[in-house]
């Protein structure tokens, strides 16, 4: 989703509208084609996993695309080899958008992100529930069994501020205009709507990840 369609969709879009919006170009032969499954970058942006490939999701919590293809991801990403480092980079648009950055940045810190990026997602795509401050978002970390005075703390970190301006800088090193979308090495970006859907956008990246091994 980008910020003009994001100004004209409603962000409870149902299942079926997000499977339609997420439809686009498919490929079921050969390898994926630069410029169609893929998006070369250039120049490279260089990368932080030293010794690793770096794949990067960038995502917003306020996004319904990201919602549907969070499971998916999730998946994928818990089966990555050891020579893969996947990070996720919440993007500086989108409704929300800072408190949502630094949301990310505060569970990250906690170590909580996977105990509350599915339940995050819930609370506003299918709860319906306005986390529009910190005071929200902490609400709801207490309520799924977490510290509400330590969230809070760390969504007034140093650390989470810097983790927001490296966000707000990689967006714009990325030239990332919509979410959700992948991007492996610093060389190539692809997302499910390039690819034809969520399962095709994490083969792309497979694809691309063997290709950044060979150099």
């Amino acid at each position: 989703m980008n910020r003009r369609e994001f100004s004209t969709r409603l962000i409870g879009a149902g299942a079926g509208t997000l499977a339609l919006a997420m439809a686009g170009p498919s490929w079921s032969q050969g390898a994926p084609t630069e410029g169609t499954q893929f998006t070369k970058i250039d120049p490279p942006v260089p990368t932080q996993a030293q010794g690793k490939i770096e794949v990067l999701e960038f995502f917003s919590y306020a996004c319904p695309h990201c919602n549907a293809f969070e499971p998916t991801l999730d998946a994928w990403a818990k089966k990555l080899p050891a020579d893969v480092a996947f990070r996720r980079v919440p993007v500086p648009f989108l409704m929300n958008a800072e408190t949502f950055q630094r949301t990310y940045y505060a569970l990250e810190s906690l170590g909580m992100v996977d105990a509350m990026q599915r339940k995050i997602f819930a609370a506003v795509h299918v709860d319906r529930v306005r986390l529009d401050s910190a005071n929200d978002v902490a609400a709801l970390v207490a309520k799924n069994g977490g510290d509400s005075a330590k969230f809070l703390d760390a969504m007034k970190s140093f650390g989470v501020a810097n983790g927001v301006t490296r966000a707000k800088k990689m967006t714009v090193d990325y030239k990332i205009d919509s979410v959700p979308s992948i991007a492996v090495q610093g060389r190539f970006v692809t997302s499910p709507s390039q690819a034809g859907s969520a399962e095709q956008a994490l083969q792309v990246t497979d694809f691309l990840i063997q290709r950044a091994r060979k150099g």
